[in-house]
């Protein structure tokens, strides 16, 4: 009898929780196959842009306050973010396609 006690709350929060909605995962999107390649780890910052063109903006760069911290610069493109430390490519990160998505958010300007 207790245990039909304890089983009928439990019951009722499954009743209420209703549909689970469906997000689209940035993880998700970025391990279908790509129309276009994305720069490659140690490319030069002359080869991506003669591959994928002039970036739509290049942020300011950041860090090197101390010789231990390098400056990093960082390309922004409509589907990624390039980051360069000195003039190659160290990582590029894929921004949100749309509110809904979760993941990472476009870079701080």
């Amino acid at each position: 009898m207790k245990r039909r006690i304890h089983a009928l709350p439990l019951l009722a929060l499954l009743c209420l929780a209703g549909a689970a909605s469906a997000d689209t995962l940035l993880i998700e999107r970025t391990q279908q196959p790509a129309a276009s390649a994305l720069p490659a780890r140690g490319q030069t910052a002359a080869q991506v842009e003669a591959t994928f063109g002039a970036p739509q903006q290049k942020l300011e760069p950041r860090g090197g306050q101390r010789s231990q911290w390098p400056v990093i610069n960082r390309w922004v493109y409509p589907g990624f973010t390039v980051y360069f430390e000195k003039n190659r490519v160290i990582d590029v990160v894929a921004t949100q396609a749309s509110p809904e998505e979760i993941g990472p958010k476009p870079p701080i300007r």
